[in-house]
């Protein structure tokens, strides 16, 4: 559904009526396209305390069209700057981040983007993790302050080149609803696909609930960068699911992903000698009621497709080896399982059990080099939330940094992050796309 409002405040009366009122003025985002693939202009990269090394080698990779210097250039809006803060040890030295970033941030462009190079928090240093720490709450807020379409976030790394794909993502239009978000990368070494353009070439992919909205969109964004996807739906929605497919040159499968043998029919359906590289847990369903009113088929339904489907799925499918070796597996959990909502306790229950799940199964899986993240969306324009009333959809598009709802296409673009081979130091992380929303963490 158009939002109207974002439209209005992008014309010269708009921009005038909205100034003057005072209400919420946000900007148009600027997204991955053909035409546009990369952000374009400065890449600024500043230090704070002793530099990370290979920082440089890898921002010097970000693009043709991003120019990296060490100083600001005259007249110049940098597209982005990155403040190196791993050597940020004591109180004091937050100190050098102010410094690096106080005379700049005013200058960064329109829906430029600005990271934060942290630590890991040292257990034995408690001078360090509290620096540390307390960068998180410094790039949160300079989330909120930086308005115009521009984010923060903070990477915490132990070595420069695991992070080239997450600095890629980070410092491009693919993270436009990605704002105020803590990531880190473990490692010290990376595996690069062949090609940046096409990181999944050679890839098998099965995207569940991808009939439409958030789930084809994650199965158009994969097949553009070089997977063959499998999408599967439920059956009554098969001509849907057949359709889409079809479209993006997928494979359809027609499949309740809560069937007892929905993984043994999955591992059929990929043939003699298949396997899966990805898998992207989307499927999930809605079944509001306070909990006063939440009759028992709300809660074991909810409950069944959102968590558990996804629990049984996920083991049966590594068990018996479908699952490969160096595998990723994404799945989706939602702002409302972090901070919870009126009238969907099954829902944020289910969600927040995705998160436990992530963080649980990460370490375990780490020897087989198969990484397990999780995307929690925040309002994404969808047929659901084109539904919800004017008033609450409203609220739930204002309600961020940036002003306005995300698009399904931001889900896929984290959820195509996370899949990628280059991503192997990102594991057990939980990313918020939500414009950076008011409710949660």
């Amino acid at each position: 559904m158009a939002d109207r409002y974002l439209h209005f405040t992008g014309t010269a009366p708009g921009r005038f009526l909205t100034k003057r009122l005072r209400l919420p003025q946000p900007a148009e985002l600027r997204r991955w396209s053909i035409e546009h693939p990369f952000l374009e202009g400065d890449l600024l990269h500043l230090t704070a305390a002793d530099p990370l090394p290979g920082l440089a080698d890898v921002l010097s990779r970000m693009g043709p069209g991003l120019r990296p210097t060490e100083t600001v250039r005259e007249s110049s809006r940098p597209a982005a700057v990155v403040v190196d803060a791993t050597g940020v040890a004591t109180a004091a030295a937050l100190a050098e981040v102010h410094a690096a970033l106080h005379p700049v941030v005013r200058s960064v462009a329109d829906c430029g983007r600005v990271v934060v190079i942290g630590a890991p928090l040292a257990a034995d240093d408690h001078h360090q993790a509290a620096a540390q720490q307390a960068l998180e709450g410094f790039v949160r807020s300079l989330g909120k302050e930086l308005g115009r379409g521009r984010t923060a976030q903070l990477l915490r790394l132990t070595a420069a080149e695991p992070a080239e794909s997450t600095l890629r993502f980070l410092l491009s239009p693919r993270s436009a609803y990605v704002s105020g978000q803590v990531i880190e990368v473990a490692g010290t070494e990376a595996t690069a696909p062949a090609s940046w353009d096409h990181p999944l070439a050679g890839r098998t992919a099965l995207v569940t609930g991808s009939a439409r909205g958030i789930g084809a969109a994650v199965a158009e964004t994969l097949v553009r960068d070089g997977a063959h996807v499998f999408c599967l739906d439920i059956p009554r929605s098969e001509e849907e699911l057949t359709r889409t497919a079809t479209r993006l040159g997928a494979t359809a499968l027609p499949l309740d992903i809560t069937a007892p043998d929905a993984a043994d029919r999955i591992t059929e359906a990929l043939g003699d000698g298949g396997g899966l590289d990805i898998l992207i847990h989307n499927a999930g369903i809605t079944r509001d009621r306070k909990l006063a009113n939440m009759q028992t088929e709300r809660w074991s339904s909810v409950i069944d497709v959102n968590l558990d489907s996804v629990v049984r799925t996920t083991d049966a499918l590594l068990k018996s080896g479908t699952l490969r070796e160096g595998a990723r597996i994404v799945a989706t959990a939602s702002i409302a399982g972090i901070a919870g909502n009126v009238g969907q306790t099954n829902y944020a229950a289910s969600k927040a059990g995705i998160i436990g799940l992530v963080r649980a199964m990460a370490p375990r899986l780490t020897e087989q080099g198969i990484t397990i993240n999780a995307v929690a969306p925040g309002f994404i324009e969808t047929n659901m939330t084109a539904a919800v009333p004017l008033f609450i959809r409203e609220a739930g598009r204002r309600m961020n940094s940036l002003g306005q709802g995300g698009l399904p296409v931001d889900v896929a673009e984290t959820t195509a992050w996370f899949a990628s081979p280059g991503s192997g130091g990102v594991t057990g992380q939980v990313v918020r796309v939500c414009g950076q929303s008011l409710l949660g963490a």
